[in-house]
């Protein structure tokens, strides 16, 4: 099983287990792709794993698979050892005095109590997401008001806050990817997930 990462700082992980967030864009890398022939295909033995090709060269794949159930990475301190989960005494070991204590970097994906499956995968432009699939990536919507009457974030109640969903995913995936990634508008594989109870 492998594992996906979600960033704490912004709140991110939070948001997907308590299910508002829905979706995750993971950048295509292959030197970010500029070709203007890309072309986007399905591939696998369920036609279930996506890929971008330019001309017969596929340049990126998709890391997940539709169907897939992938744990959810935490640091293991957070976790508790409490929990409704029986560990036996490697895995209490492997929780107590591994890297992983305090970065989920470093964690077992058979150790997380907590997963997604993979609904639906496509690729598209960065700047493609519609005002509904931000708030599927966790902005929120504020209760105060703003240039249309209503403000928007991706931290729910705190600040900064930004007029339009957009606005706020824009700031977000610039603070998660790095400055200039939403300007740069790479190509993106885009997550749909269920959260597995």
């Amino acid at each position: 099983m492998q594992k996906i990462m979600f960033n704490d700082k912004y709140g991110l992980t939070q948001a997907v287990l308590d299910g508002r967030k829905t979706q995750t864009r993971r950048i295509a890398h292959a030197g970010y792709i500029k070709f203007p022939n890309t072309c986007i295909g399905l591939k696998g033995n369920n036609r279930n794993k996506l890929y971008l090709k330019n001309g017969k060269n596929i340049v990126a794949r998709s890391r997940y698979k539709i169907g897939e159930e992938v744990a959810i990475a935490q640091a293991y301190r957070r976790l508790g050892v409490n929990s409704d989960r029986v560990y036996n005494d490697n895995e209490i070991f492997e929780i107590c005095w591994s890297k992983g204590w305090k970065n989920k970097m470093y964690v077992k994906a058979n150790l997380m109590p907590n997963r997604i499956r993979i609904t639906n995968i496509r690729a598209e432009r960065l700047q493609y997401i519609s005002e509904e699939d931000c708030f599927a990536e966790g902005v929120v919507q504020q209760h105060e008001d703003g240039a249309n009457g209503e403000i928007y974030s991706y931290i729910p109640y705190e600040k900064p806050l930004y007029s339009t969903p957009r606005e706020a995913y824009a700031a977000l995936i610039d603070k998660i990817s790095g400055k200039g990634t939403w300007a740069s508008n790479p190509y993106v594989f885009v997550y749909e997930f269920e959260l597995i109870k």
